[in-house]
């Protein structure tokens, strides 16, 4: 997995701004490079009608920040933008972007967000999906997500939730599920893909979300994350404007969430008890008054998880996620691996800890040296607590404090904890960092709690990790980077679409007209470009409608405007599924010239 961090860090360009220089190298390995060329003409054609489709729907009813923000986020409605340019711009609030290949991990994403690094999904969607599409891709990232975040309060709002995720404890069914989602979105975003593999990936999506069990922090704040960040409307619950990237990015879902079909809920923290389907349309939205109320609902909701109420059930929940979390004690020793058991005392509070397999030792989330996984490859286990009788805590004691107590290195000492385990055993050596006592090293030692052994001499050194309570428990590793999670980045890979000889002739025509719009470059091709749209490519619309804008902008072969008008609406009255998109693009058109200018040419 090093190398493969290694290799991503090379080829990207993660130095583009202070913000990227910041990331640590396990999220630098989900970042993938644009491959800006590889952008066909009609992928900018697909990102232009859809871009000014939304902002001639959005100027009524998006939430003022994200025009506001379009400009400020280096935005450009005529083509798919560089993430280079947007970073350049973006690093001027405090924020950056990095290209991902689709969906990446929850906890993942909300790490990037906790930085305030957008991930924005480097592929964009097919044609056939131009009006919403289950994969990520850089229309509902960028054009999304990106504008929005102009607004300092929201900004804010999608950090500290990004802070609260990454630490969120998650389950493996977490993990399945969103295996099945990353796979459904590549499935669907397949060009030809086959309706039976698409419905039986669907089935294992409903399947998989409709069997979570109790649900997880992650689940639970995916839940808030998807109602607000996704799909959330601001404002009252019969006057509101739409933020949530999802709709923002979604010419189709902007469009029919205004329907009184859509029931409005007030955004609250009953909320995370809604599920959601990503495969479907949304039954409901939650208003939220403003956008200091979803902190305050964040807030709320954090206060219970476990990296902040850090109780026995806190402890459980690690345990019960069967995978890499991390115990952090009150004098800030982190404690990071897969934790099996705790032990409590009478009165329910933890005593003693373990893990099991390769765990790791760190303060302040760096590893401590010498205490990696490979050190610690068999698990580990340690008590929690005061001494007994010891007002003062372990960790606050200096030398000369132990020394009174007869705990010196170098000789054999006994430690009575309140709870009832027993340490016994030459004591080599004491860490300290910012002059609390971390960990005390023994050798020849026994560790018992009531006659049951918890750890023998002939097992080697016993190193103690010191604290007098567990003040947080959280998701993965302390020092992520260093103990290098094992699965992190899927295995599986969206897929890029073959282009054939049709296609790439098709591309030509799309730049054609490209190059007449944005550089006057020689008008006379156009006949022909409509000749052989009209021979060889009668299904296509998007195409046609370009030509039609670039021909009545110019004043240009009227007849062809005509024949072309009249392409378009018999393809719309044949063919249901474009009719709205066709004579939206019409529409759209129509809006710079007079109705009977347009109407007469």
């Amino acid at each position: 997995m090093a190398t493969q961090v290694e290799e991503v860090t090379k080829s990207s360009p993660l130095d583009a701004n202070e913000v990227l220089a910041s990331l640590p190298l396990y999220l630098k390995q989900f970042v993938v490079d644009q491959n800006y060329a590889s952008y066909t003409p009609q992928d900018h054609a697909i990102w232009r009608y859809v871009m000014r489709q939304n902002i001639d729907f959005l100027k009524n009813h998006a939430h003022r920040a994200y025009l506001e923000g379009l400009s400020q986020t280096g935005i450009d409605l005529g083509k798919i933008p560089s993430i280079e340019n947007m970073n350049r711009i973006l690093g001027k609030i405090g924020w950056a972007a990095v290209n991902v290949d689709g969906f990446i991990p929850p906890a993942a994403f909300m790490a990037f967000q906790a930085f305030r690094v957008l991930v924005v999904a480097a592929d964009i969607r097919q044609i056939n999906h131009i009006e919403y599409t289950p994969a990520p891709d850089i229309i509902h990232e960028a054009a999304g997500h990106a504008p929005i975040i102009a607004e300092p309060e929201y900004a804010e709002y999608l950090r500290r939730i990004g802070a609260a995720g990454a630490k969120a404890m998650s389950s493996r069914k977490d993990f399945e599920l969103y295996e099945a989602i990353r796979r459904l979105s590549i499935i669907k975003e397949t060009p030809d893909a086959d309706p039976k593999v698409v419905e039986e990936s669907e089935k294992e999506v409903h399947y998989k979300q409709d069997n979570l069990g109790e649900p997880s922090e992650m689940a639970l704040l995916s839940r808030l994350h998807w109602w607000t960040v996704e799909y959330g409307l601001i404002g009252d619950l019969d006057d509101f404007k739409i933020y949530g990237a999802g709709l923002l990015s979604s010419i189709g879902e902007s469009y029919r969430c205004l329907s009184p079909d859509v029931k409005k809920i007030p955004y609250n923290l009953d909320t995370a008890n809604y599920v959601f389907d990503i495969t479907a349309e949304q039954p409901h939205l939650f208003v939220t008054p403003s956008f200091q109320h979803l902190t305050d609902v964040l807030e709320d909701f954090a206060k219970d998880m476990a990296y902040r109420k850090a109780d026995v059930e806190s402890i459980n929940k690690a345990i019960e996620c069967k995978n890499p979390s991390t115990c952090q004690y009150s004098s800030g020793v982190q404690l990071s691996g897969v934790f099996t058991e705790v032990l409590t005392d009478n009165a329910n509070q933890p005593m003693y800890l373990k893990t099991s397999g390769p765990s790791s030792l760190a303060f302040a989330d760096v590893e401590l040296p010498g205490h990696d996984k490979n050190y610690h490859k068999d698990g580990f286990g340690s008590p929690v607590g005061k001494l007994k009788n010891s007002a003062q805590p372990l960790e606050d004691m200096t030398d000369g404090d132990l020394s009174e107590l007869g705990i010196a290195t170098g000789k054999t000492v006994t430690l009575h904890f309140e709870s009832g385990v027993v340490v016994k055993g030459r004591l080599d050596n004491c860490q300290r960092r910012e002059a609390k006592l971390i960990l005390m090293v023994f050798n020849d030692c026994s560790v018992k709690n009531n006659g049951a052994v918890l750890f023998d001499p002939s097992w080697g050194t016993y190193d103690m990790t010191v604290g007098e309570r567990i003040v947080s428990v959280f998701h993965g590793a302390a020092d992520k980077d260093a103990y290098e999670q094992p699965s992190i980045v899927s295995r599986s890979r969206t897929v890029k679409a073959e282009k054939g000889e049709k296609d790439r002739k098709l591309y030509e025509l799309y730049q054609t007209i490209r190059d007449c719009r944005d550089n006057d470059a020689d008008y006379s091709k156009l006949p022909q470009v409509w000749e052989t749209l009209r021979d060889e490519y009668s299904d296509k619309w998007l195409s046609p409608l370009e030509l039609l804008e670039l021909l009545l902008q110019n004043e240009l072969y009227p007849e062809i405007q005509k024949e072309i008008r009249e392409f378009l609406e018999n393809l719309a009255k044949s063919d249901k599924e474009i009719t709205k998109l066709i004579n939206d693009g019409l529409r759209i058109i129509s809006t710079s010239y007079s109705a009977s200018e347009f109407a007469a040419k």
